[in-house]
């Protein structure tokens, strides 16, 4: 298709789905249709809202065999994995349902004697999400529900890898019986989208992705006086100190660095290990690592698939070869995963030792199954070295010192620290990233003062 989306399937190269991008008026039909809707949304109750969008999980969740489907088949990830992408998303769509009346409470200030004070907060308006391929629905989620909770109204652009995913939402909303006009999907070229980032209507930017894909975002949004939430990635560091469970660090750090074909904003891409362990656990994550299945990832079988294009699957060669070239040893022999072919999207994990941050596969994002795992003396120097980075998502130490884990959890420059876990989030706690991870915040009750504004109430009842 040349004017419009065209799906390849990582799974066998064929054309899954097929598009055609949204003509400039009906992006001016979309904006108009929102903004009336949420006129009216504004005013429901938010019981009234609450039952709405529950409904719409409900939907959702009844139709997971053919989100899982769909999953595996736009992006790649191994069927038998999908279907937690639709507990993930129940998970954190009614967690942020439930904790609206508090998220959105009138906040209180003292009293004083002939007034009546208090802050409300108002919804924004029109919020559009830009929605990445790799977690298609627990990215969105994070910004789509609580959204609409706040009263605002929705218009998603997702990814062209995963186009069915924004027509899934829709479908969901129309069975729960949302106002017409109040959530939209639109498949946009780049150009439209920059566009409507401009746009008068639009009153937040939720963007998740790269971060060149968040500075087109702040230069769109430049001089407009709106909000923007980026949430850009990360180089997700774990620190596995000697008084570790060894063989609980190796099996999580494992899945952490490989679960969806390491293609995870906070997934595990580099590990700092104490030199009193650090040959066991290097033993470890290797054996257990070779114990992937790489293949098609709509038989069960699977473990790994395949990474979403040939393009990302050859960067990530690309920084294997130079790391190697530069005096890391790469420790999975070459044959050890049959389907490992250059020029195609299948690639297998790959551990790398001799690494240092001179090395790009250490310091610059590779969003692809590979590990560098380097040795440190001390926690100073672990804190030094996770801290050495233009990102900071998350983080993890791995210890039976709690204690330990709070004070080097300090001085870690990241926007959430883990202790013994790793490649998740809690709907409960604050999303949010520092230095190039982005900006904003998502979840918990905190995220909806990202979609509302403060409006300020000062009454003077005795005259």
């Amino acid at each position: 298709m040349d004017n419009g989306i065209r799906c390849v399937s990582p799974v066998d190269g064929s054309i899954y789905v097929e598009r055609p991008y949204a003509t400039p008026s009906k992006i001016d039909a979309a904006l108009t249709r929102a903004t009336m809707a949420q006129a009216g949304w504004r005013r429901m109750p938010l019981a009234g809202r609450a039952v709405m969008l529950t409904k719409a999980v409900d939907a959702f969740v009844a139709r997971g065999d053919e989100i899982a489907d769909g999953i595996t088949w736009q992006m790649g990830r191994p069927i038998r994995y999908a279907p937690g992408e639709v507990g993930g998303f129940e998970e954190r769509a009614r967690h942020m349902i439930s904790v609206a009346e508090e998220g959105l409470a009138d906040v209180a200030v003292p009293e004083k004697d002939g007034f009546t004070r208090f802050i409300r907060l108002a919804p924004l308006g029109v919020v559009f999400v830009i929605a990445p391929w790799n977690y298609p629905y627990l990215t969105s989620v994070n910004s789509v529900i609580p959204a609409l909770m706040a009263g605002n109204a929705v218009i998603l652009k997702h990814s062209a890898q995963t186009p069915l995913c924004a027509e899934l939402y829709g479908d969901i909303f129309e069975v729960a019986g949302l106002p017409e006009g109040l959530f939209q999907y639109l498949h946009l070229d780049h150009p439209s989208t920059e566009s409507l980032i401009k746009a008068p209507e639009v009153d937040f930017v939720a963007f998740t992705g790269s971060v060149p894909g968040g500075a087109m975002v702040e230069n769109a949004a430049s001089g407009r006086f709106i909000g923007v939430g980026l949430e850009l990635g990360g180089k997700d560091p774990a620190y596995v100190r000697a008084d570790v469970d060894l063989s609980h660090a190796v099996e999580n750090l494992v899945d952490g660095a490989f679960f969806n074909s390491g293609q995870s904003c906070c997934g595990i891409e580099r590990i700092y290990v104490h030199d009193d362990i650090y040959d066991r656990f290097v033993e470890g994550f290797v054996d257990l690592t070779k114990g992937y299945v790489l293949g098609d990832p709509t038989d069960p079988e699977t473990t790994i698939g395949p990474m979403v294009r040939t393009s990302s699957a050859e960067f990530v060669r690309g920084q294997i070869a130079d790391a190697v070239a530069a005096g890391a040893e790469a420790l999975i022999p070459q044959g050890t995963f049959a389907a490992d072919a250059p020029g195609t999207p299948y690639l297998g994990p790959q551990v790398l030792v001799g690494v240092d941050h001179s090395m790009a596969v250490m310091t610059e994002e590779s969003f692809g199954p590979v590990i560098g795992i380097a040795k440190v003396a001390s926690d100073e120097e672990a804190v030094r070295l996770m801290n050495d980075s233009d990102f900071g998502l998350t983080a993890s130490i791995w210890t039976t010192d709690q204690e330990a884990a709070l004070r080097i959890g300090d001085e870690v420059d990241t926007g959430t620290w883990f202790m013994n876990r790793c490649d998740y989030l809690d709907p409960a706690l604050a999303w949010t990233g520092v230095k190039d991870s982005g900006r904003g915040c998502t979840l918990s009750v905190l995220g909806y003062e990202h979609l509302t504004r403060p409006k300020s109430f000062h009454l003077r009842t005795a005259l």
